[in-house]
């Protein structure tokens, strides 16, 4: 499983074709103040289905938009009009921010040709490419959803990896949450960090919506004490942006094992232990 990337000048080239769906899979923190539905009912990529996390998501789990069930992801695709054998393209309205998380959700629901646009809705638009508020409704489609177990951790894979040093845990959120010194924005969640875990902050890694140089990404991982040669575990505040650190590992030639799904929002509300400092 491997997060690649499309340019915009490629996409723009195969926009058409019929075996490819567009997904705009923008989310955003309360503290964005911005609306992805309302967004994209204003304006998205021709022909783009919009991928909702909180609602395409295990709804009886009071953690936010946790992995649906095989059953229930494959019916949401139907109705978004993605099936099996299609061609992927993933963008989001911040550049590079939720379109990683669900261009993993693909991959880890079988979908084998995914990719993220590089720059996203921002350079699409700056470069004058085509944008419209026309609605889009595909035809059903049939989505074969198996669940790749290997690629999502949960919260005793976490633990065992921690205590048994089987892979290094990678937390994506803000230097001050994993310190923490700021308080978590979810009720209920500590503040603090998994002990033994390393920060590399997702912003670290990107410049203007995209990656930054594989030289720098490398930098950030090994400033903060990872070792690349060895299994990590991404793990952020939701499960959202661990998915930036894997596509920036997958860069590098350094594939993610998993993504903690529950992330801190689990970790930070259960009964574990909570590291605080550097």
């Amino acid at each position: 499983m491997s997060l690649q990337f499309v340019s915009t000048a490629r996409l723009a080239e195969q926009l058409s074709a019929p075996d490819l769906v567009v997904v705009d899979a923008s989310w955003y923190l309360p503290t964005q103040n911005r609306d992805a539905k309302a967004e994209y009912a204003a304006g998205h990529i021709p022909g783009a289905v919009h991928f909702d996390i909180d609602a395409i998501s295990d709804r009886s789990s009071s953690l936010p938009h946790m992995l649906p069930s095989p059953e229930e992801f494959a019916r949401h695709m139907s109705r978004l009009g993605i099936g099996d054998g299609m061609r992927i393209v993933v963008y989001d309205g911040a550049g590079l921010f939720s379109a990683p998380r669900v261009a993993w959700t693909l991959q880890v629901f079988g979908a084998r040709d995914v990719a993220i646009l590089a720059g996203g809705a921002p350079q699409w638009r700056s470069e004058g490419r085509p944008w419209t508020d026309d609605p889009v409704q595909r035809r059903p489609a049939t989505f074969t959803a198996r669940l790749d177990h290997s690629a999502v951790a949960t919260l005793d894979d976490v633990a065992k990896a921690i205590e048994r040093g089987t892979a290094q845990v990678v937390d994506a959120r803000p230097a001050d949450r994993f310190r923490g010194e700021a308080p978590e924005p979810r009720p209920g969640v500590r503040a603090g960090h998994i002990p033994g875990s390393a920060n590399v902050p997702f912003t670290r890694l990107l410049v203007d919506g995209k990656l930054r140089p594989p030289a720098d990404i490398e930098a950030a991982f090994q400033e903060a004490g990872v070792d690349l040669s060895k299994p990590v575990i991404t793990s952020c505040g939701s499960g959202v942006s661990a998915a930036i650190l894997a596509a920036a590992l997958d860069s590098v030639g350094r594939p993610a094992k998993a993504i903690y799904d529950g992330s801190w929002a689990e970790w930070g509300s259960s009964d574990k232990p909570v590291a605080t400092g550097d």
